[in-house]
């Protein structure tokens, strides 16, 4: 562990939707009201620069090799000096398209990129019908913190969180646009995920209406390693903050070594 605490911020905002040009100067906007010169990792939400419109994926793809998105993040984090959990945009690799998560670090180098595993395509969404769903879960190491990457709708499958806590992981987070009429879903699962795990949980999501008359949740958290909120915000644009101390955790973690207890295997014995 190269660092004993960790200073993360988390952009909560409205996006407009299908208007790059008008989302990048508000994040702009936001970062520069709201982060700190100690800041380590700054954090933006799912599609920050599209917005949740199913059917404007396609039009606001980027390949990695034109990426206007990429390229903004990149000059991001060198103005800053700050890592960044990229939230995510469309890419596009050949013929397909995936919600991707991409992480750069201070000095503006590609890290490593995280394809959402699940895709949401229920009610008025059709997130599967245009996007290809990821293979792998991605732990990204920064500067010795090992951090586990989701979005969105990841958040209801419990094992992907198991999966990085025994690889290792630090923090988990997951980047968002979720709905207000599953507030109670979200905050439940998302507290779940940092007290069955024994991690910190920065759970981000968008705020803001949506051209279907629907609503974005609008409650980022920040949660430690026992369920305790750090730092929360309401349904304005803003940031939520927080300094995590992994020491404290990991005091937490042997004096309680939960995991220990998880069997091999539960096999399940059906009485008729």
């Amino acid at each position: 562990m190269e660092k004993e605490k960790i200073n993360i911020i988390a952009i909560q905002m409205e996006s407009i939707i299908a208007n790059k040009k008008a989302n990048f100067e508000k994040v702009e906007n936001l970062i520069d009201s709201n982060i700190k010169q100690n800041t380590d990792i700054l954090i933006l939400p799912e599609l920050w620069n599209v917005g949740w419109a199913c059917d404007k994926f396609i039009q606001a793809a980027e390949p990695f090799e034109n990426s206007n998105t990429i390229e903004f993040l990149k000059n991001i984090a060198i103005k800053y000096n700050v890592n960044i959990l990229g939230g995510s945009f469309v890419n596009k690799i050949n013929e397909k398209y995936y919600n991707t998560c991409p992480v750069i670090d201070r000095k503006g180098n590609l890290k490593a990129i995280y394809n959402k595993n699940h895709l949401y395509s229920y009610y008025d969404d059709s997130e599967g019908s245009y996007i290809t769903k990821g293979d792998n879960p991605v732990i990204v190491d920064i500067e010795g913190v090992k951090i586990g990457l989701t979005i969105c709708y990841d958040i209801r499958f419990p094992e992907i969180y198991r999966a990085y806590r025994k690889a290792g992981a630090d923090i988990l987070v997951n980047m968002a646009a979720w709905p207000l009429s599953r507030a109670i879903h979200w905050n439940s699962l998302t507290q779940a995920r940092a007290v069955e795990n024994q991690t910190y949980m920065i759970a981000l999501t968008q705020t803001g209406s949506l051209p279907t008359g629907a609503k974005n949740l609008g409650h980022s958290l920040i949660y430690d390693y026992s369920g305790n909120i750090l730092d929360e915000i309401n349904t304005i644009e803003g940031a939520i903050a927080a300094t995590i101390n992994l020491y404290d955790m990991y005091e937490f973690r042997n004096k309680c070594t939960i995991l220990n207890d998880i069997q091999d295997s539960y096999e399940v014995i059906y009485n008729v």
